[in-house]
């Protein structure tokens, strides 16, 4: 049964919606970028760049990184846009846009998120990087999906035993990263963690300006909150959904953060524009290795 034109939208010129991107535009190999201007902070570093577009908040590059063929992509803010993102560019693989019916085999693809976040830990240091081998979503995004087969329930039970996780919130979810992907940008340099990935940045991650939010405490549970040794590292707006979505299209994917704020203590980093560009560096190195 083919997809129905209100369901997979195309523009004039064949390309998908939001993205503005046909097939042949991207590269097997993906790297995620918030802010659009951070696309050329990474494809500053390649050898040439064959393809760009730029439709909203989704700015895109094509090229070769030495002999390696690269996309960079914003996704903006947020697991609403990562939900158009990766719903989209999976299309572009694995969905035939002349006959509208799904391909008979899928397209894997590596996805690799460079961001930036606050570390609730007071033991990962301003200006590092962390690897999060963990999405903990505690925004509901992915629950409109069937989720049964890449959650991990006893962390799930954990977190909201040890958080009195309330009822009228969505159920979190917790989904591991790519293996790998978690081995091959792994290193001594860097640090690792569950990452909780909020639906906003103010109440949702515990911050109050003029409104009361529904937990005062919460920000410490997930600070004090373990199981067998693993913790929570951060909070951001992206991964879990990254990493849930991936799981369930059947790509793999992980998540690198620069870490500029230090929620427990308070601090921000003086350098963030040279911790960032050190994590791209970083992670076009180890794309190539």
């Amino acid at each position: 049964m083919p997809i129905k034109e209100s369901e997979l939208i195309l523009n004039p010129d064949g390309s998908i919606y939001h993205l503005n991107l046909k097939p042949q535009n991207v590269s097997e190999t993906i790297i995620f970028v918030g802010d659009p201007d951070r696309v050329n902070q990474v494809t500053k570093y390649f050898d040439t760049i064959e393809f760009e577009t730029q439709k909203r908040e989704f700015k895109t590059k094509t090229g070769y990184y030495k002999a390696k063929r690269i996309t960079v992509i914003s996704t903006g803010i947020g697991s609403d846009n990562i939900d158009i993102v990766l719903n989209e560019l999976d299309a572009l693989f694995n969905i035939d846009f002349n006959t509208r019916q799904h391909k008979k085999e899928i397209t894997s693809l590596d996805i690799i998120r460079i961001g930036t976040s606050g570390a609730v830990q007071k033991n990962i240091p301003i200006n590092s990087f962390l690897l999060n081998s963990y999405g903990l979503d505690i925004n509901g995004m992915l629950h409109s999906y069937k989720t049964d087969k890449i959650g991990n329930l006893d962390i799930e039970n954990a977190f909201i035993n040890q958080t009195d996780w309330h009822s009228n919130k969505a159920r979190p979810l917790i989904i591991k990263s790519s293996h790998v992907l978690e081995k091959k940008f792994e290193s001594d340099t860097i640090y690792k963690g569950i990452t909780a990935t909020a639906g906003g940045f103010y109440g949702p991650q515990g911050r109050k300006l003029r409104l009361a939010i529904q937990d005062d405490n919460l920000n410490s549970k997930i600070e004090a909150f373990n199981f067998n040794e693993l913790s929570i590292t951060n909070l951001e707006m992206e991964t879990s959904a990254i990493y849930g979505l991936s799981k369930l299209l059947g790509h793999n994917a992980i998540s690198l953060n620069a870490i500029i704020a230090n929620r427990a203590t308070g601090i921000f980093s003086k350098k963030p524009l040279d911790v960032i560009d050190d994590l791209i560096q970083y992670t076009l190195k180890k794309i190539i290795e």
